[in-house]
């Protein structure tokens, strides 16, 4: 029995672990992956760099066509979204 009792507090350091970081990091990561697969051409984005651009084609593997000036467009691969500024409004069928 007293092996058990000196095992109880590293089951709640985790458990606390895990509510506390784990659990929150697992849902931001959740939350970004969606927003990046809903990337639409005309969304406003602002990149890991800071860069502020216009998502102006999206490429199926994994890169998208950002806008930053006009006539000015570099390739940044997907996950590199950091925020979606202002969304598009989906066509009408």
């Amino acid at each position: 029995m007293e092996a058990l009792g000196q095992f109880i507090p590293l089951i709640l350091i985790f458990a606390i672990m895990w509510f506390l970081l784990i659990r929150p990091q697992q849902k931001k990561m959740k939350e970004h992956q969606a927003m990046v697969a809903a990337l639409r051409r005309g969304d406003q984005v602002i990149t890991q760099g800071g860069l502020i651009g216009k998502v102006s084609k999206v490429k199926d593997d994994g890169e998208l066509e950002v806008e930053l000036a006009e006539g000015v467009k570099v390739r940044v691969v997907r996950n590199t979204i950091a925020q979606v500024l202002n969304k598009t409004e989906p066509a009408d069928s």
